[in-house]
């Protein structure tokens, strides 16, 4: 592999984000729709007040991965941390530690957003993904996700 670059996404990256979240839904065994992906993306990652913040990966011109997280509040704990809504490197990206790389980075924004707890969720059938979150020492939790349409 060439030089990679570990930063955060800038708009005109919005497409290939956009293209890395449907790779993602479609791994983890979900239908996606790029319908106002972008034009949605680009207000709550790129607006004054972010919903939510992403880091890239970038080989040469393009990328080969991202990472979303974003600040949230836990009520058992009384404080805030940091939710990693997604993680997600191209199949042919994965083993070289641009993941474990992401999540370094996304301890130390946390840090810098006075966080020290970072909390995420993968599917049980995730075997690769969860061997790594354990050797990178994460833990945790048996619960299922629910989903209810408002």
């Amino acid at each position: 592999m060439s030089e990679i670059k570990i930063r955060f996404a800038e708009e005109s990256d919005i497409h290939q984000i956009v293209d890395l979240c449907e790779a993602h839904a479609i791994y983890e065994e979900c239908e996606y729709s790029k319908v106002n992906k972008d034009r949605q993306l680009l207000n709550d990652i790129f607006s004054d007040n972010p919903k939510l913040y992403c880091l890239v990966v970038e080989e040469n011109q393009k990328l080969i991965g991202y990472a979303t997280y974003m600040k949230q509040y836990s009520t058992w704990d009384a404080c805030e941390y940091i939710y990693m809504d997604c993680l997600f490197m191209n199949e042919n990206a994965r083993g070289f530690g641009f993941g474990e790389k992401l999540v370094r980075r996304i301890q130390e924004e946390g840090r810098k957003l006075g966080c020290n707890l970072i909390q995420w969720q993968t599917p049980d059938f995730n075997v690769r993904a969860i061997k790594f979150y354990k050797r990178i020492g994460a833990t945790s939790k048996e619960k299922e996700r629910f989903f209810l349409k408002i």
